[in-house]
């Protein structure tokens, strides 16, 4: 009788760990599939980098002349340049601008509040050939008033770079404001702190991880793109994405572009590898450091 009970209950056992290892098995398999789509891209482009064949249709063999090419190139130097000077400069005043346009919003009413981050979503949700071309006629009516001033140029790029971002660290912001005690601002205030000293002294350190993410989600942006940038630059100025634009249709096999601009994404690849490892061991060696220490009496 006992024998004859226990075989359910062993099919039973079976059929649990055999569905127990399907789920985990289609988990694991998701999980490596999306990993396998997010960073391959990255890892194709950074095999290509160093493979000698210019095509990178074969194998050639291990080389750094691409990268040695990248910096001889005149072209390709200048829109590298442009492409980091105006990342660097439009997060600058993007991170600025959208921190007090952040703070302006969450002191408003309620109501208010809702509207100002509703119009501050068209911009983030809306198409951005929409925005890219909204610029473009911008810019040309303002050169169609004052046609003696060159309106195209690295200050429509840098100013079109900074109005696409604002957004973007605007809604980084607010939920860190929102995290803050509301009377912490006239708290300040009460003990002796100015508006200004206030806002730089109480506020800004209490939402500074808010801020360092628009930073980063606002540089990204600035360094990748091409619609905005295509439609709003002129006189020659060009960034990254644009120069590998127009160079694509050219002679590639002459001319080296696909192979220098894998080492070009390649460096950029490392360069945000190296910086969030870097920003992770410093967090993570203050944390042990303020960490409080258990101490058995």
């Amino acid at each position: 009788m006992m024998m004859v009970s226990s075989a359910p209950n062993l099919t039973t056992s079976v059929k649990s760990r055999v569905k127990k290892f399907s789920v985990n098995f289609f988990k694991f398999g998701l999980f490596a599939g999306t990993i396998f789509l997010l960073y391959f891209p990255i890892l194709f482009i950074t095999f290509q980098a160093f493979n000698a064949d210019q095509t990178g249709l074969t194998f050639g063999g291990f080389t750094l002349k691409w990268f040695r090419k990248m910096f001889t190139h005149t072209e390709l130097v200048e829109a590298i340049k442009n492409t980091i000077s105006i990342a660097i400069l439009s997060t600058t005043i993007s991170t600025i601008l959208g921190t007090l346009f952040a703070i302006g919003i969450n002191s408003l009413s309620t109501k208010r509040r809702r509207q100002m981050i509703l119009i501050n979503n068209i911009p983030v949700l809306n198409a951005e050939i929409v925005t890219a071309v909204f610029l473009m006629l911008f810019f040309s009516l303002i050169q169609a008033l004052i046609p003696n001033i060159p309106v195209f140029g690295y200050f429509t790029l840098l100013f079109a770079h900074v109005f696409f971002s604002i957004p973007y660290v605007v809604l980084s912001v607010l939920p860190k404001l929102n995290e803050i005690d509301p009377n912490l601002f006239d708290a300040a205030q009460d003990l002796g702190c100015t508006r200004s000293k206030a806002l730089l002294k109480v506020i800004v350190p209490s939402i500074k991880a808010g801020i360092f993410t628009g930073a980063l989600i606002a540089f990204t942006m600035s360094i990748d793109d091409f619609v905005i940038s295509y439609l709003t630059t002129g006189q020659g100025v060009q960034n990254f994405s644009i120069w590998i634009y127009t160079n694509i249709g050219k002679n590639v096999s002459k001319n080296n572009i696909i192979p220098i601009g894998y080492a070009y994404n390649t460096l950029i690849s490392i360069g945000t590898l190296l910086g969030l490892t870097i920003y992770n061991l410093i967090t993570s060696s203050k944390r042990r450091l303020t960490k409080p220490k258990n101490n058995n009496y």
